[in-house]
């Protein structure tokens, strides 16, 4: 959605939910032209409900099943269903530590969008700084991409340099490179919603103009 009309936002997360914030922090400062419609976790207690919740926006925990890295079929089907009901228009991944597919992606196709924490297509898949640290790079960073099949293999949408450092750690280097994620997303959004980029959503829209 372009112009005068707010997207509608679905995030995804499975943890602390920091990136979240800052995406809501946009939107209650008017950076982000968007509102958030629902909040959605495979982690019952997982901190991004909490602060969700404590902003009044719609908050559910859906059981992912039995595997370890996907959602299970009723899962997935849960998930499509409850961000349907919420007239959702773009699906935004942070920290949702579950790979989607198939019939996720068909139901949102172009519309789900991820932070990675590497310069992409360097370090994919889990703890990218530590595989960043260990093959000895000087020069590290974030990502954001559309998510397709592929694991962290989506058109990328931006990115941002995070410089590694001599003496430099796991845990600090991931300190550094969440708090270039927490600016570089919402930005990327902004620019987005205000069709900056040059990229639209696809016409599947599921909630009419206001």
């Amino acid at each position: 959605m372009q112009g005068e009309n707010r997207w509608r936002l679905g995030v995804l997360g499975s943890g602390k939910g920091s990136n979240f914030v800052a995406i809501a922090r946009a939107i209650e400062d008017g950076t982000l032209p968007a509102e958030v419609g629902l909040v959605i976790s495979d982690v019952e207690g997982a901190g991004i409900l909490q602060h969700a919740r404590e902003r009044g926006i719609p908050a559910r925990f859906i059981a992912p099943g039995s595997f370890r890295t996907k959602l299970d079929p009723q899962a997935e089907a849960a998930s499509i269903a409850a961000l349907k009901e919420a007239r959702i228009d773009l699906v935004v991944l942070a920290g949702f530590m579950r790979i989607l597919k198939g019939d996720f992606l068909k139901a949102f196709d172009g519309r789900v969008v991820n932070i990675h924490p590497s310069l992409l297509p360097s370090f994919p898949g889990l703890e990218a700084w530590k595989q960043a640290l260990d093959y000895g790079v000087k020069v590290t960073g974030c990502t954001v991409h559309l998510v397709d099949q592929g694991v962290d293999t989506g058109p990328i949408l931006a990115q941002r340099a995070v410089p590694v450092l001599e003496g430099d750690t796991t845990a600090s280097l991931h300190q550094r490179i969440q708090e270039a994620e927490r600016t570089l997303y919402p930005e990327t959004l902004a620019r987005w919603a205000r069709g900056e980029s040059g990229l639209r959503i696809p016409p599947q829209s599921t909630h009419p103009a206001s």
